[in-house]
């Protein structure tokens, strides 16, 4: 590998996809850099009150479908990676109910714990507190298979919702016509760190997963990720703010 000194790594990830869709940037996601590693992945859940009256992700769909219009769901937004998620799960379901953003994780949260929304979709970082605590019910994790801080709540493929999935990816990227072969020392470096038995479990506590899928496998998961949230944007005429 020649000697070759890099200006600038980025750790980016749903924004960077999401953002070209709603408003000008200066960056082309698929041509702008060379993707190097999808480092970590963080789940987002549906949770409601811990004493709401709703146990499962049916309870809550079941009542949202005999009230249209009348329960309030909360998420950071607009034009989120969860604002995003919520309107694909409002579209899957066929559920009217009212969508009310918050500019943040926290102020979502508190709405629920003081009953002015009935579910929020939150990161689970924003909420293992309250759920440890048992203030906040999980409904169901949005990742296809269980997760590990929270083994008896539901995937969305056991609650009939196979193919949806939201959760906060992390990836690292160099800038475009990096060579080669650095770009793949970078992926073996990175790839090896998110691996390493001593940081693992410190990402676990913060509900961040090692991914490792790096290189021609990474940009086809950026590709799809821009097709999927400017698909989704489109259909549910999502605008920023």
């Amino acid at each position: 590998m020649k000697r070759w000194r890099a200006r600038r790594l980025v750790i980016n990830g749903n924004s960077l996809v999401i953002n070209p869709h709603l408003r000008k940037v200066n960056y082309d996601p698929l041509t702008s850099f060379e993707p190097v590693c999808y480092l970590l992945s963080s789940p987002n859940l549906i949770v409601v009150n811990g004493s709401s009256p709703y146990h499962t992700l049916n309870d809550y769909v079941t009542a949202a479908r005999a009230k249209p219009g009348e329960l309030a769901f909360a998420t950071v937004g607009p034009a989120t990676t969860q604002h995003i998620g919520f309107e694909q799960f409002r579209r899957l379901t066929g559920i009217n109910v009212t969508y009310v953003p918050y500019q943040g994780g926290a102020p979502a949260i508190t709405a629920l714990l003081g009953g002015h929304v009935s579910a929020v979709l939150a990161n689970y970082s924003e909420a293992a507190e309250q759920l440890n605590a048992g203030t906040l019910r999980a409904l169901v994790s949005l990742s296809r298979e269980r997760i590990a801080p929270l083994p008896d709540v539901p995937s969305t493929t056991e609650v009939g919702l196979k193919d949806y999935g939201v959760d906060v990816w992390f990836g690292l990227l160099a800038p475009a016509k990096t060579p080669k072969d650095v770009v793949a020392q970078l992926a073996t470096w990175f790839k090896a760190a998110m691996q390493a038995p001593d940081v693992k479990p410190k990402l676990a506590k913060l509900g961040l997963y090692p991914v490792g899928t790096c290189l021609d496998d990474f940009a086809a998961h950026i590709r799809t990720q821009y097709d999927e949230y400017g698909r989704i944007i489109r259909e549910t005429n999502i605008r920023a703010e």
